[in-house]
């Protein structure tokens, strides 16, 4: 995964003009049911704000990306679970870990419409709560307003402490500070879970 973001931050950094479709294409698969396993998102994203620190990228920009990719992979993520929740448990990656799926509508049932919004902002759930929020036949209405809300919170908090966290690390090089900056988020990725379990 590291290895995919600092790749990912490279094609960034090389081709400006490509950044902003990569960063939502990025906050896209971070929140697509069938790709957020695989996809180092987050750490892209706060990496991305060292960009931002060095004047690479636009933040209003790289933000906007950010919200546009998040909002469309939960609303597909939705649509899946509404249409075709049924079918979901036998497909992978449900049927070798049914509990991704057991959690997510648990999670759902427990905190209701506020899921969507909670949800976005806890790793693996990110996903997999459009996805329960759909088969459970949550009003649209209610469902897009949660996710582009919490959007609007989740991607902005990504970018800017990723620059907040460049400005801190003073004057390293680039390189070097996309690689802090990355580093650090990997581990907080990593360790969200353990911190939600905490709390």
């Amino acid at each position: 995964m590291d290895y995919l973001a600092s790749q990912i931050l490279a094609v960034i950094k090389a081709n400006p003009g490509w950044a902003m479709f990569v960063i939502g294409l990025t906050a896209f698969g971070e929140s697509f049911v069938f790709l957020s396993l695989l996809f180092p998102g987050t750490t892209i994203l706060i990496a991305a704000g060292t960009l931002v620190s060095a004047g690479i990228l636009d933040p209003v920009s790289t933000v906007i990306a950010g919200i546009v990719g998040a909002v469309l992979g939960d609303s597909i993520s939705f649509w899946l679970g509404d249409k075709f929740g049924p079918f979901l448990p036998r497909i992978w990656p449900f049927r070798k870990h049914p509990e991704f799926l057991t959690n997510g509508i648990g999670f759902f049932e427990r905190y209701g419409g506020s899921s969507v919004f909670i949800g976005r902002f806890f790793g693996p759930l990110r996903a997999i709560i459009p996805l329960a929020a759909g088969m459970l036949h949550m009003p649209p209405s209610r469902f897009y307003a949660a996710n582009v809300l919490s959007a609007l919170v989740w991607a902005p908090a990504l970018v800017f402490s990723g620059d907040l966290l460049a400005r801190f690390l003073g004057p390293e090089n680039l390189a070097t500070r996309i690689l802090y900056v990355t580093l650090v988020a990997a581990a907080l990725t990593v360790l969200a879970p353990w911190i939600r379990r905490q709390f």
